[in-house]
């Protein structure tokens, strides 16, 4: 059996401090061998670039899902063919850059299917994710029975709807996009884990990754005030581990993560003591952020 972690929404800076603060003990406690994260929202809260792709990647991710802000930063549609281990969801037209799906490989030499889609209720409307989903893990399975679908929606019904028809044709289906983890995990009749939605990994005393009050205000007064990402306090790793045979593709178990920590004290204890052995490179002023 492999272990596959993926962790929910990746919030802005806060949240890749947190990936790479956290990522090292979980993978060790839980004995994973693949790390799977939703990016979307790792650059500066929307959207994703090549820095902060590096920054996951260099953090332990393996795979990183996407959906509907992946390209908020515009230069990420130049970008992303050159991001191998970034996915977008795999109903954009086909014209769209990127790719939808990728098969990465374990340590061990296993194959894992990854695919995207985004769901249409309440969300831009894209190619249908069934239809598109169903041919493509088709496709998959020509190479492994091992696939993690990673549903971008904003309607449980959508995402639950999502696990059924794909019962016991993936392994995996779990759900993004809300920040919000649910407590719904279980294993479908057929052999798929199913999870309606993974959370978020950012800043816990926010409203879903970004600052209250403005936030607040908006539901007040029906005006768009600017936000901005929350950059301290505690935080919140959601994520869920999966365990899956590898010849036949079955989930056997799944279990949800929801650590609370305070990466950004972490981070600024580490800054402090790089600073004190002459090591400024990696101080806070040496990088950039975005």
């Amino acid at each position: 059996m492999i272990r596959i972690l993926f962790i929910g929404d990746i919030i802005a800076k806060y949240g890749r401090v947190l990936v790479r603060n956290v990522l090292p003990a979980i993978k060790e406690k839980y004995q994973i061998d693949l790390v799977i994260g939703n990016g979307e929202n790792a650059a500066h809260g929307n959207g994703l670039t090549t820095k902060t792709y590096k920054d996951l990647i260099e953090a332990g991710v393996d795979v990183i899902t996407s959906g509907n802000h992946i390209f908020d930063k515009r230069e990420f549609l130049q970008d992303i063919d050159k991001c191998e281990k970034a996915i977008r969801p795999a109903n954009y037209p086909p014209e769209v850059p990127g790719k939808g799906y990728t098969v990465a490989e374990t340590p061990q030499g296993v194959l894992v299917g990854v695919l995207c889609l985004m769901g249409r209720v309440f969300m831009p409307t894209l190619d249908n994710p069934f239809t598109v989903g169903r041919a493509l893990v088709e496709k998959i399975r020509r190479e492994t029975p091992v696939i993690f679908v990673d549903i971008h929606a904003e309607a449980t019904s959508e995402k639950v709807a999502m696990g059924w028809y794909l019962d016991g044709k993936v392994s995996a289906v779990v759900g993004t996009h809300t920040h919000v983890q649910t407590a719904y995990e279980r294993i479908l009749p057929n052999g798929t884990a199913y999870l309606s939605d993974a959370g978020m990994t950012g800043p816990l005393d926010s409203v879903i990754g970004v600052q209250i009050e403005p936030i607040v205000k908006r539901y007040l007064h029906g005006v768009n005030y600017r936000f901005e990402a929350v950059t301290e306090g505690p935080g919140v790793f959601s994520a869920c581990v999966i365990g899956i045979d590898e010849e036949s593709g079955r989930a056997h178990e799944i279990r949800r993560i929801y650590e609370i920590t305070n990466p950004m004290q972490v981070e600024k204890e580490g800054e402090k003591k790089a600073v004190a052995a002459g090591n400024p490179a990696n101080s806070r002023e040496a990088r950039s952020d975005s």
